[in-house]
Parts: C-alpha cells; sequence; structure tokens
C-alpha cells in the first residue's frame, strides 16, 4: 500500500514561488512504472490534474495552465515527489494533492490515480 504525505504549502502574493513535497512509502520494486501526479482541488470546482511524472522520471506531461511556471520532479530513489511552482497567480489557490497510479502508466491520462495524500493548502494574494 502506497502512502503519500504532502507537505510544503502556504500563503503566498501572486509572482512569488512555493514548493510542494510528497514524501511517498509502500513502493515495491514493481512499482517503478507508477505514474505520480500532482493535482489542485479550488473551492466550488471539480479537482483537475496539474503535473505528472514517470516514477523512472522519462516522461512528464502538465496542464496548461501551468506550462511554463511549475515543475514535478523526484528524487532519493523516487521516494519524493516535488512540485516547483514559480510566478504564482491568484488562480492557482487550490488545495494541492500528491497521488499515485499502478502501471501502465500514460502520464497525459489523468484518471486512474488510486493513492491520494491528505492535501496541502496554497494560496496565491493579488
Amino acid at each position: 500500500q502506497v502512502q503519500l504525505v504532502e507537505s510544503g504549502g502556504g500563503s503566498v502574493q501572486a509572482g512569488g514561488s512555493l514548493r510542494l513535497s510528497c514524501a511517498a512509502s509502500g513502493y515495491t520494486i514493481s512499482s517503478i512504472n507508477y505514474c505520480m501526479g500532482w493535482f489542485r482541488q479550488a473551492p466550488g470546482k471539480v479537482r483537475e490534474g496539474v503535473a505528472a511524472i514517470t516514477l523512472g522520471g522519462a516522461y512528464t506531461s502538465y496542464a496548461d495552465s501551468v506550462k511554463g511556471r511549475f515543475t514535478i520532479s523526484q528524487e532519493n530513489a523516487q521516494k519524493t515527489l516535488y512540485l516547483q511552482m514559480s510566478s504564482l497567480k491568484p488562480e492557482d489557490t487550490a488545495v494541492y494533492y500528491c497521488a499515485a497510479k499502478p502501471p501502465p502508466c500514460v502520464v497525459r491520462d489523468w484518471k486512474g490515480y488510486i493513492n491520494w495524500g491528505q492535501g496541502t493548502q496554497v494560496t496565491v494574494s493579488s
């Protein structure tokens, strides 16, 4: 069973930066083909995919709304997932969730994620 714990949320002014982290545990060697993703949910809106990466790091995908501003990455033998967010906008305000999807991993497919963290709040003020 995969466990995910997010951290790094907070409040920032528009144009600022934040880095979210997700500590993962419970992987087995066969988990190398998992997809890992960041999602967000703003008040009154449906949850949306933000960025995804294969555990091997070979492929990434981003929502159009964050391309060029957000970067997903991983380190520590795929045990920590990051989301570097720059040039933040008020519309980026949301609860951000880390999630994992078992193989086959198609990073452009936002469906199929079965393991979720508890979420971390990001608030961007204008």
